[in-house]
């Protein structure tokens, strides 16, 4: 028998390199992105530093992801702990104490009776699961027909087939069509920019009670869930009227349609309170959360459900099968043990209360910058969840030429100058860890106000 020869690896600094660049998929187009790769090699506290050297501050968590920070040491010991005693559970045959704890611990946190949970590794996988617990829920309870989902346009709820099928952003789901069936989609609130002409507060709140409309046009027998996020992201920041989703929550009531929150990046103190449905006030059947509930120190998501829910699931296996959705490595023991210390973190230090106080100054920051430069338009989010969006006339708000891409020139000059945040071509978000201090925060918004100052001389606005 012959021995094996492991392959050399390639050195740190080939990264970087087109050939190899080659062999690896990322989440851009490959050949523009080549031309000059971000690639990051270490982290700590709120920032990063790429594999050339060069500082960054991240003003974006990663992706919503760094709730305590890079290079945590509190999360990292907790997971080395955890690498002593047991890396992996058999999923198909039950689980381990530390899932359960963190399942437990979820439980007491959730507001309301959220207090059952289903542990997996990805936002998409619990969205996706939220879907199946609505349509498994209905079919266990007497109502067979009722499996359509009503989500929003504008919307991102994950990159699995049903998720993807839910969300309502056309550039990645046109080159994916045709999706699944059974899913239908409404206007997002768009205060600014309403897609019904109509001004708040005189409005009606028309894009939450045209929605049970849409229930009566479809035939109620037919509509499982609604699923929203609080806060819309790729919609850019969307951020409801207080009517909004409590005038949700009565129509689900009203149909027996069950209210599904995903919190993917809102949930984990990220709006000031550990879940957006307490910021608001409203709390869902079924509460998803990712992101920032590991930390992203190791992969881990959680779906939340309402006891009445889960108690549809218990039952003789001859007639009850239990919730049908599983995944290799959901519950995971390094991972559960990741989230109770990122836990620990936001609750013995208040992270909390710091999105509040930050959020607070990070608004003012903006507002700042609106009076000075006059190509903001809007301010939206709540707590470490906020954005800006770019108007040409903010009297009138007209937009920027579509060809000019306004906010991605601007969020890609701060990414030069070592800031990373959300940019699209109408708006820019800011999302940092929930740890930052004022200091840090100023620094942010520094180089984006220095940013926008440079792109608008060049543009002569």
């Amino acid at each position: 028998m012959s021995k094996s020869t492991m392959p050399e690896l390639i050195s740190e600094a080939q990264t970087t390199e087109e050939a190899f660049l080659r062999q690896i998929f990322i989440r851009d187009q490959m050949a523009e992105w080549s031309r000059s790769p971000l690639i990051m090699a270490r982290a700590e506290d709120v920032y990063y530093w790429d594999v050339n050297g060069k500082r960054y501050v991240d003003a974006l968590s990663g992706i919503y992801v760094a709730s305590v920070g890079h290079n945590n040491r509190r999360v990292i010991e907790a997971i080395r702990r955890q690498f002593d005693t047991l890396t992996f559970s058999p999923p198909m045959h039950g689980t381990n104490p530390v899932a359960i704890q963190l399942a437990n611990l979820l439980a007491e946190l959730a507001p309301g009776d959220l207090s059952v949970v289903k542990l997996q590794c990805g936002g998409s996988e619990v969205t996706e699961a939220a879907i199946k617990l609505a349509r498994q829920y209905h079919r266990l309870t007497g109502s067979p027909g009722k499996y359509k989902i009503i989500s929003r346009y504008q919307s991102w709820h994950g990159s699995t087939l049903g998720a993807l099928s839910a969300s309502g952003l056309k550039s990645r789901r046109t080159v994916n069509e045709p999706l699944a069936p059974g899913f239908l989609h409404v206007f997002p609130p768009t205060c600014y920019r309403c897609p019904f002409g109509k001004t708040y507060p005189g409005c009606g709140i028309t894009c939450a009670s045209i929605i049970e409309s849409v229930i009566e046009m479809e035939d109620p027998a037919t509509v499982a869930a609604i699923m929203v996020e609080p806060i819309g992201h790729t919609g850019g920041i969307i951020d409801p009227p207080e009517e909004y989703l409590p005038m949700l929550r009565e129509v689900c009531d009203r149909h027996n349609i069950l209210l599904i929150f995903d919190e993917i990046i809102t949930g984990i103190g990220r709006t000031g309170q550990m879940f957006a449905a307490e910021t608001f006030g409203v709390v869902p059947d079924v509460l998803c959360v990712a992101k920032g509930l590991s930390g992203g120190y190791a992969p881990l998501s959680a779906m939340i459900c309402r006891r009445p829910i889960a108690d549809a699931f218990w039952g003789p296996i001859a007639e009850n099968p239990g919730f049908v959705e599983g995944h290799t490595f959901e519950g995971n023991p390094i991972s559960c043990a990741a989230g109770i210390a990122v836990l620990q973190e936001i609750l013995e230090r208040d992270l909390c209360q710091n999105a509040r106080t930050q959020g607070d100054r990070l608004r003012l920051h903006f507002q700042k910058m609106a009076e000075t430069h006059g190509v903001i338009g809007d301010i939206r989010g709540k707590g470490l969840f906020q954005a800006i969006e770019f108007a040409r006339d903010p009297a009138t708000k007209k937009s920027f030429p579509a060809e000019m891409a306004f906010g991605v020139r601007v969020g890609r000059r701060a990414l030069e100058k070592g800031l990373l945040c959300r940019f699209d071509p109408n708006w820019i978000a800011f999302g940092p860890p929930l740890t930052t201090t004022s200091d840090q925060l100023d620094e942010m918004v520094s180089i984006l106000d220095a940013s926008l100052t440079e792109i608008l001389q060049e543009i002569h606005v």
